[in-house]
């Protein structure tokens, strides 16, 4: 609950413990078993900043975040926990929040898309799976674009310009370096596996704006971004990447605020382990980085997970706002956690820490959250209030009726296909086939006019080779004429009536 200006998280007896809103940039941490209580806590917080007016986003993991678009209903177990904390339950209103739906595969929420050049190589390679080596050859791709204006908006992109790499790697290899067939190979078999998975539906346009899931409701309260992830989580590796770009998107995209009275935006990061395993130490120096930093943008951050344990240390240093519900401490090793988690907070005289994490109740936490100066308070047991919103999930009907009320309807819901690599390059291809298909047919042109005017050549060879042939039977006829019995008396003839008779009777005999 927001009671003056600041955010009511829990009661121990009288004391109330708070979270003050110019100290959530200071970030936090929500811990605890299965079963503790931390979704309760989760609502409680979000639906706190919603009327302070600060805007929230969160991940829904199981779908039974989607009822806090509905008013929670009055029941014994809500009276009884108020009771314990001594909230009038006349005093505490049943209420819903503004929430916008969003879905990265578009089914449950409005659509979340990006742009494949918007997720960069670092975040897309986590994404992938890749090894170094096939980051290197990513990143080539991604410069190549770039140098030659080429944009990347999804995945056929993608596959278009490693195509391109493939085939032409001779003529980069000198500028951007070397570019192995066989690490082409294993980027496009993993680029459709992510495809399988449904990547194909979050890369492209409209690409989403991070602007949007900061905007207030006309009342001034905050909008509650709440992400439908029953889908998304089957595939942990895209949820863990999609939220580490939003976390990234977030920090390149705000400007630098210092702190303010209220932040610009709470995320609320569940099952956050996944954000961290198998993170490369790079990256995670990276992410380090960005915790550090983001607060000066006027965001803070609350990381959700079973354990601390679950979160790097580099980043627990940065969480000052901490929510442990009850672990379970069945072997050694849990014990040594329970410990070592006490240990982090502030030391309360008058509280065995370790000996409360273990018999907290359901709904029960020990707290400690960053006073006025940004310090630590000293850990506190405390009752989580009860969220006023309702528990659970919502039917189809309802969901279809808040995201056809929401400020977003028809601005993502349609996928629009602009020309990008994949375009420019098919286009290049198609003319650079174009100009081979009009040389082949040139030479073939060329070759077929050589064979022809050879054909001639050859046929007036053998036109010649008959006339000569025909003049020489000619001469040879006219020797053997000569030559014969008429022809000799024909040249002995003492006159012309004698030869023309001879030559009358010899051309009678060979007619």
């Amino acid at each position: 609950m927001y009671i003056d200006h600041k955010i009511l998280i829990g009661k121990n007896g009288d004391k109330e413990l708070f979270i003050y809103p110019g100290m959530a940039n200071r970030h936090g941490l929500i811990t605890g078993a299965t079963g503790s209580g931390k979704t309760v806590t989760l609502k409680v917080m979000a639906e706190s900043f919603s009327q302070a007016g600060v805007p929230v986003f969160l991940s829904d993991i199981k779908g039974d975040l989607a009822g806090t678009a509905l008013p929670g209903e009055m029941n014994d177990k809500i009276k009884e926990r108020l009771n314990k904390i001594n909230i009038d339950p006349d005093t505490f209103h049943a209420k819903n929040f503004p929430v916008v739906f969003w879905d990265v595969f578009g089914k449950d929420g409005h659509p979340v898309r990006a742009t494949v050049e918007s997720i960069g190589p670092v975040v897309l390679s986590n994404m992938l799976g890749l090894t170094e080596a096939q980051e290197g050859v990513l990143t080539i791709a991604f410069k190549v674009c770039k140098d030659q204006n080429l944009p990347l908006i999804d995945l056929k992109d993608l596959r278009m310009i490693l195509n391109k790499l493939g085939e032409e790697r001779k003529d980069y290899t000198i500028e951007y370096g070397n570019v192995a067939p066989q690490t082409v190979g294993a980027i496009q078999r993993s680029i459709l596996q992510l495809q399988e998975q449904g990547g194909d539906t979050f890369f492209g346009e409209p690409a989403l704006d991070i602007h949007d899931f900061l905007e207030t409701n006309t009342t001034g309260q905050g909008n509650i971004n709440i992400l439908h992830c029953v889908e998304l989580f089957k595939s942990p590796k895209l949820y863990a990447s999609f939220m580490l770009w939003l976390l990234t998107s977030l920090s390149y995209t705000l400007p630098e605020v210092g702190d303010l009275d209220k932040p610009k935006i709470v995320f609320f990061f569940d099952e956050a382990h996944l954000l961290f395993n198998d993170l490369p130490k790079y990256m995670l120096t990276n992410v380090t980085q960005v915790v550090k930093l983001i607060r000066s943008k006027g965001i803070g951050l609350f990381f959700i997970s079973q354990t601390p344990n679950d979160i790097p240390n580099e980043i627990l240093a940065q969480l000052s706002n901490k929510t442990q519900h009850t672990l379970r401490a069945y072997t050694p090793a849990d014990q040594k956690i329970v410990k070592a988690v006490a240990n982090s907070f502030r030391v309360n005289p008058e509280l065995d820490t370790e000996k409360a994490i273990l018999e907290l109740g359901t709904g029960e936490a020990v707290i400690s959250y960053a006073n006025e100066k940004g310090e630590p308070n000293m850990v506190e047991k405390a009752t989580i209030l009860p969220p006023q919103s309702m528990m659970g999930a919502i039917d189809e009907g309802t969901r279809l009726m808040i995201m056809s009320r929401s400020p977003f309807k028809g601005k993502y819901d349609v996928a629009v296909d602009n020309e990008s690599a994949y375009e420019v390059i098919s286009k290049e291809r198609e003319e650079k086939q174009k100009l081979e298909d009009e040389e082949k047919a040139k030479k073939e042109a060329e070759k077929a006019k050589k064979e022809k005017e050879k054909e001639e050549a050859a046929k007036a060879k053998e036109e010649e080779k008959k006339k000569r042939e025909a003049e020489k039977a000619k001469k040879e006829k006219e020797r053997k004429l000569k030559n014969s019995i008429p022809g000799k008396i024909a040249r002995k003839a003492t006159n012309k009536a004698t030869t023309k008779i001879v030559d009358k009777i010899w051309k009678s005999i060979f007619k």
